[in-house]
């Protein structure tokens, strides 16, 4: 765990909680509690009982529990029972989709999907006579379908939908199993284990028969109250970390930007009167150029438009020159338009934006290609260790610098931006990070189909250029100050 910034992984740590809490490890056990051997011969006399009464069927004898079948050692005072030997599903029913209202009233009720236990709950009403299965306030629901199998939900009153399933208890007392006790179960790794497991198909699921199969550790009741509690206060504290790790990660970001704008403005650091000034490194950069082109080694960039003085967003230092981001640039451009295909064993890396990881590539996970397809779409754009990935469509501006020697395409969704030789390729880089870019993506962004900016725009953007030492003494001091953040 990073304390100095926050960094931890909240899911991770609520999931050793809750198999902590499955095992027996997250309270002490109490000498004096009733044993869960007790409880099970109290629950055992309540069935025979409903039996008697007709209120619930005398269920077949299961099958005794084997040792390969316990995941791992509880305590002596616990007991390990069949899921089914306790507890039941009753699945809920999908009206026709023609009763459905946005508006409740008289005559009905909520009908509850698992959308509705979501961020974006969409309310639906239905007539109650259509309400075939209804749940409780606090009742438990199981999610059993598709994407969010697994998922586990407090009901409120109302009908529930075919993708929700109710957990119904063998007894009536409350004094035997606690519902919140159940409800971590269910989102512990014990029971998404055997969820995952069990799935079928795209449209994975479990059905009834398969809990026959699933095993529920059981505490005695005191200590599963002493569990609830201490998982509650467990998880109420990560909350708050991730909230103030929320909060961190905004400021860090705000603190980030201001550093980047006091950079691209020439108020980072101090200019130096020694420095050679930003027109000479233009002139420099220029005939590099123009040598490059000459020798066939880049093509002969295109006019630019001049910067006029409505352009300029902010008055910069005397020594620094206003420019339009190919002129400090070798090359923007991009690969051919064509998708290669994918290989299993190909040598060749094709890096998409969901190769980008919060700070760089994942490369060992990026598309492989064939040799024939990388040498074909690299033959108007070779990609390079130093490039800076620059996506032109979704995530546009999310910039990333290719830093492997291995051979890499950049998809054409991308364009790569390379520097000149006489220009710090990271000063570059803080300044396509920086607000000034934000605002030309604004400027010159295509909305009228998928947000898309085009190459020409990309190298017409407006850029701040600085001379080269002081290029060098802004890079070194926003990595300084972005250490401490």
């Amino acid at each position: 765990m990073k304390t100095n910034t926050l960094d931890f992984d909240a899911q991770a740590l609520r999931e050793r909680i809750l198999d902590l809490a499955m095992r027996g490890k997250l309270v002490p056990q109490d000498p004096n509690d009733e044993p869960a051997s007790v409880l099970l011969e109290k629950i055992k006399a309540e069935k025979e009982e409903l039996v008697k009464e007709k209120k619930i069927k005398k269920s077949k004898p299961l099958p005794a529990i084997t040792d390969d079948e316990k995941p791992f050692n509880i305590p002596d005072s616990w007991e390990w029972v069949r899921f089914s030997e306790l507890f039941n599903i009753e699945g809920g029913s999908q009206p026709p989709k023609s009763t459905f209202s946005d508006t409740g009233g008289k005559g009905k009720i909520r009908l509850f999907q698992i959308r509705d236990y979501g961020e974006n709950p969409v309310p639906v009403y239905i007539p109650i006579d259509k309400a075939k299965k209804i749940s409780q306030i606090g009742d438990i629901l199981l999610a059993r379908y598709g994407a969010s199998l697994g998922k586990v939900f407090f009901a409120e009153y109302g009908a529930y939908n075919v993708a929700l399933a109710k957990v119904l208890f063998n007894f009536k007392s409350e004094d035997f199993i606690l519902k919140k006790y159940l409800f971590y179960y269910f989102k512990s790794e014990l029971y998404q284990n055997f969820v995952r497991s069990n799935s079928r198909s795209a449209q994975a699921g479990f059905n009834k028969s398969d809990l026959n199969r699933l095993v529920f550790p059981v505490p005695p009741i005191s200590e599963q109250k002493r569990i609830a509690a201490k998982i509650a206060q467990l998880f109420a504290l990560l909350r708050k970390v991730e909230s103030s790790t929320q909060q961190y990660a905004e400021l860090q970001t705000l603190l980030k930007s201001k550093v980047l704008n006091l950079a691209m403005r020439g108020k980072l650091v101090k200019q130096d009167p020694n420095d050679e000034p930003a027109s000479v490194l233009l002139e420099k950069i220029k005939g590099e150029k123009a040598e490059l082109a000459k020798e066939k080694k880049i093509k002969k960039s295109k006019p630019l438009p001049p910067i006029t003085d409505e352009e300029k967003p902010f008055d910069i230092p005397d020594s620094w020159e206003w420019v339009r981001l190919e002129s400090v640039c070798d090359e923007i451009g991009d690969i051919d338009h064509k998708m290669p295909r994918k290989t299993i064993n190909g040598q060749y890396l094709y890096i998409s934006p969901k190769d980008f990881t919060k700070n760089g590539i994942d490369y060992d996970h990026a598309k492989r290609i064939s040799e024939d397809d990388f040498k074909k779409l690299s033959q108007k754009f070779l990609p390079k260790k130093g490039d800076l990935i620059f996506p032109r469509y979704g995530t546009i501006g999310i910039i990333r610098k290719i830093n492997t020697e291995r051979p890499v395409l950049v998809s054409y969704s991308c364009c790569l931006i390379r520097s000149n030789k006489n220009m710090s390729n990271d000063f570059i880089q803080y300044e396509l990070k920086s607000k000034i870019t934000k605002k030309e993506i604004d400027k010159y962004v295509n909305r009228s189909t998928q947000p898309n900016v085009g190459l020409k725009s990309i190298k017409s953007f407006l850029f701040p250029l600085p001379p080269l030492e002081e290029q060098k003494r802004i890079v070194s001091k926003i990595i300084e100050l972005f250490s401490l953040l």
